[in-house]
């Protein structure tokens, strides 16, 4: 097996765009241990963690020795009356300019946070199809990839959402390991399903016990994330190797995005979340194809 692409993301260290999410990190203690950690590439987080401006942008990340891989950015996508590549404008620039691979788009509900969401009836999924097609063709053109995540509380949640899309758009997947789990979406039977539509990776492990509570509505999704439904990889109930492998067998070549959403209640005087990082490293790259 070659040797696998590793990124980082600030939602490791609880960097999140959900207003009132948790304790927000400053970049320069994230980006710092995301090089203790080992990694030289980094998803962007969310909007004003870093700057905005393309040379200030790349300026950071090359300070810290890091390239930037992508980043993700809910947009909506369902509204008629809304031109969801407004609200791409901006990020997509940024990651022209950074040198990124992929945008990772989720099909946000317009509300915030991720708790609960509406349902979509027809015509509003044959206007999200279309956005995703039209989105798709724009991000290409500046030579990136664009790719649709399946995300909890989103309009693209559930095994019957992702059937809709594959069936019904040609935008590529973010497989979230994590998300599709607690959603209803065995991960690894969907890497199997559909190798060739996966172009993006998050990989994420999760207590199964507490997403069980999140499906059953006993727990908000926010509620299970702050009592640590997400925990290093390998140490969980998702059978991380063997999506990794199973990618890998069917030519692969995108990055492994480390994501394990964290909620801080304050500044760490540890080492804090990147103790977490640092175990999910070391089991991903233990991580080999079979014989």
């Amino acid at each position: 097996m070659s040797a696998l692409r590793i990124a980082g993301a600030p939602i490791s260290w609880g960097v999140c765009e959900v207003p009132g999410w948790g304790y927000q990190l400053s970049p320069e203690r994230v980006l710092t241990e995301m090089r203790e950690a080992g990694l030289t590439a980094t998803e962007l987080g969310p909007d004003g963690f870093l700057p905005a401006d393309p040379a200030e942008l790349t300026a950071t990340l090359a300070r810290f020795g890091l390239t930037c891989v992508g980043g993700f950015v809910p947009v909506l996508l369902h509204d008629t009356g809304h031109d969801p590549l407004d609200e791409l404008a901006g990020p997509l620039e940024s990651l022209v300019a950074a040198g990124a691979d992929v945008v990772v788009l989720a099909a946000s509900t317009g509300a915030e946070g991720y708790d609960s969401r509406p349902e979509l009836d027809d015509a509003q999924w044959t206007t999200l199809f279309a956005n995703l097609d039209r989105i798709s063709e724009v991000v290409t053109a500046q030579g990136l990839v664009a790719t649709l995540h399946p995300h909890v509380g989103t309009m693209v949640e559930t095994r019957d959402d992702v059937d809709r899309v594959l069936a019904g758009s040609a935008i590529p997947l973010c497989l979230d390991t994590g998300h599709l789990l607690i959603g209803g979406t065995d991960p690894l039977a969907l890497t199997l399903q559909v190798p060739g539509r996966i172009k993006h990776t998050h990989l994420k492990d999760v207590d199964l016990e507490l997403a069980a509570k999140v499906q059953s509505g006993e727990m908000t999704y926010t509620e299970a994330v702050a009592a640590g439904m997400y925990v290093p990889l390998g140490a969980g109930d998702v059978d991380i190797a063997g999506i990794v492998k199973t990618l890998q067998d069917n030519g692969y070549d995108g990055w492994y995005v480390m994501e394990q959403d964290n909620i801080l209640d304050a500044e760490p005087t540890d080492a804090g979340p990147l103790g977490d990082v640092l175990a999910s490293v070391e089991f991903l790259r233990g991580v080999k194809s079979p014989a």
